[in-house]
């Protein structure tokens, strides 16, 4: 957690209110960090269902193992985080500490294991000390409180500068409900699922099913479409927790009409979520939106879209405050992706500076270099092959990248 906050970070902590069936606890275990909390718990009513989406990595965690699992059965009544090892890469070593930590967690609040839910964040290779949670989780336990929110983010930092939280609120069938999540990430920022770790509660109504279709959706558009760095965690976890409070008309298909406005703020919040991770974006300056229009397909439309904002020339271009837009043409002609060259269409901050494959006639720099001197940046380009359509989001690469990751482990 770094004592300088970034300069993106919003103004302050959202007024988060109280969810019914959802109780928060933190604590400090000293797993790696002293001084700080570095435990999260969270406990939910019985009844609770769940829906998870997670990293793809080939190198994934122990913990995101236990998750998938536990996840498909659909229901929880704990959440159980560590900050400050991943616990990741650790082989037989780290599935013990999970199964250790699952069987205490579910002793001490008296509920199945499968309903115990874990996800650890920080340094990959080294072995979890779980012994520093499970003696902690009675202590964490009579902290229990419903208005903890701010304090729940805070305990899931790692290098981020600010705790990540958002809250709405939705109707279905004529009752109010509420939504609220926590997030954290700043670095290893490619998700290949969802994000660094996410965590969604609400007190609607709703079955496993009906969760994982709406949370898959809504990932895709948000954490799915972000990045920091290009590299893909090996521990990103999104949960979403139902805790089935507020009685409204039964669902039981995420296609349902009564659903339209829950959809529309789990999705918003979700896109809130992930657009707070990339404002704290190791080292990030900028807060940088790429879209990408005219391409083959959507998803070809995605890969050239992120093939901008991944790249490092790109990247340092617009810390550098520099109106480059050549690397914007080489980024998309390195993507992989059908793109014609001489019907190729470039904007920066509104102002067309590139036209069917060469510079706009008579082109002026000067007002998007004084685009490029302001925090929010805006790319669009136009691949000139199609009707395929995508927007991503990403931040700039400055040196205090390199400067918190080169000494990260120290």
């Amino acid at each position: 957690m770094s004592a300088n906050v970034s300069p993106l970070a919003p103004a302050a902590f959202p007024a988060m209110p109280v969810l019914a069936g959802v109780r928060l606890a933190t604590h400090e275990c000293a797993i790696r960090y002293k001084g700080r909390t570095d435990l999260l718990l969270a406990e939910m009513d019985g009844g609770t269902t769940v829906a998870g989406v997670y990293t793809r990595s080939l190198t994934c965690s122990a913990p995101v193992d236990w998750c998938k699992t536990a996840s498909a059965k659909g229901s929880a009544r704990l959440l159980v985080v560590n900050s400050g090892n991943a616990n990741a890469f650790t082989g037989a070593a780290g599935e013990a500490s999970v199964e250790r930590t699952v069987a205490a967690a579910a002793q001490e609040f008296g509920c199945k294991k499968s309903e115990v839910f874990v996800a650890s964040t920080g340094t990959i290779g080294v072995v979890l000390p779980d012994e520093r949670i499970t003696e902690n989780l009675p202590v964490a336990k009579a902290k229990l409180k419903a208005d903890f929110w701010q304090e729940a983010a805070k305990a899931i930092m790692t290098t981020d500068t600010f705790p990540k939280g958002a809250t709405r609120t939705a109707v279905i069938d004529g009752q109010t409900v509420t939504i609220n999540g926590i997030a954290k990430g700043a670095g290893m920022i490619a998700p290949d699922m969802a994000t660094m770790l996410s965590f969604v509660f609400t007190d609607a109504s709703l079955p496993h099913d009906v969760l994982q279709e709406l949370l898959k959706k809504g990932a895709d558009r948000s954490f799915n479409s972000i990045t920091v760095d290009s590299d893909t965690s090996t521990s990103d976890t999104l949960l979403l927790f139902a805790t089935n409070k507020v009685k409204h008309a039964a669902i039981k298909d995420a296609s349902d009409k009564r659903l339209k406005d829950f959809k529309a703020k789990l999705f918003d919040l979700l896109l809130d979520l992930s657009h707070q991770v990339v404002k704290d974006g190791e080292g990030a300056t900028k807060f940088v939106e790429v879209t990408v229009t005219g391409a083959a397909g959507n998803k070809a439309a995605k890969r050239i879209a992120l093939a901008i904002a991944n790249s490092p020339l790109v990247k340092t271009a617009i810390a550098g405050e520099d109106a480059n837009w050549g690397r914007v043409v080489m980024a998309v002609g390195k993507a992989g992706e059908k793109a014609d060259r001489d019907r190729l269409s470039i904007a920066i901050g509104g102002v067309q500076v590139a036209k069917d494959g060469e510079v706009v006639p008579g082109y002026d720099e000067a007002p998007v270099t004084a685009h490029m001197k302001g925090q929010n940046i805006v790319i669009e380009t136009d691949v000139g092959v199609g009707k395929g359509r995508a927007t991503v989001w990403t931040c700039d690469l400055t040196h205090a990248y390199i400067d918190i990751n080169g000494s990260y482990r120290t």
